[in-house]
């Protein structure tokens, strides 16, 4: 008997996933899945989140964020949590509830990168409203697929997309 059932056992793990990906916005929701688009940008909604190594309160925590409105891309769901990843590009699994649908943008936070320039207006020879540090965080306003009107404390303007991480080339956000 046993000889029968070892090839069905075998065979579970790849039907369970092939069930898994074919099920309807509504079921994937119940299963814990948002049924919205993978991957996404979001922001840390609180000033201190714990980054797990994997999707429970009962897996380590590999780092922990300190800093509220941070972006961060969600790149996989599993039931309540929320496989992310960083603008370094490491990826932890977080709470959905330590997330925010505000979208935010961290200025050039690459190694190395150059001030970025606000402009008044999506031009480069538009007037400067303000240079911004790299690694500066700022809310997302709205986004042309070329320029994002960026705002945050002392500061608004537009900046050119592709120094912005926390918006994908030529997204449009408005």
């Amino acid at each position: 008997m046993l000889r029968f059932l070892r090839p069905l056992l075998r065979s579970l793990p790849v039907l369970a996933a092939i069930a898994g990906a074919t099920l309807a916005p509504a079921a994937a929701e119940a299963a814990g899945s948002t049924g919205l688009q993978l991957p996404r940008f979001v922001s840390l909604k609180a000033s201190r989140v714990n980054v797990r190594v994997g999707p429970s309160n009962s897996h380590a925590v590999k780092w922990i964020f300190v800093r509220a409105g941070l972006p961060v891309e969600i790149v996989q769901e599993f039931e309540t949590w929320r496989r992310i990843r960083d603008s370094a590009g490491a990826e932890g699994w977080v709470y959905h509830g330590l997330l925010s649908g505000r979208r935010t943008a961290l200025v050039a936070p690459w190694e190395g990168a150059a001030p970025v320039t606000l402009h008044v207006a999506p031009d480069a020879t538009a007037a400067t409203a303000a240079v911004l540090e790299p690694k500066v965080v700022g809310s997302i306003k709205s986004c042309d697929g070329r320029w994002c009107r960026i705002e945050g404390k002392g500061f608004a303007g537009w900046a050119e997309q592709e120094k912005l991480w926390g918006v994908y080339p030529n997204e449009v956000i408005d």
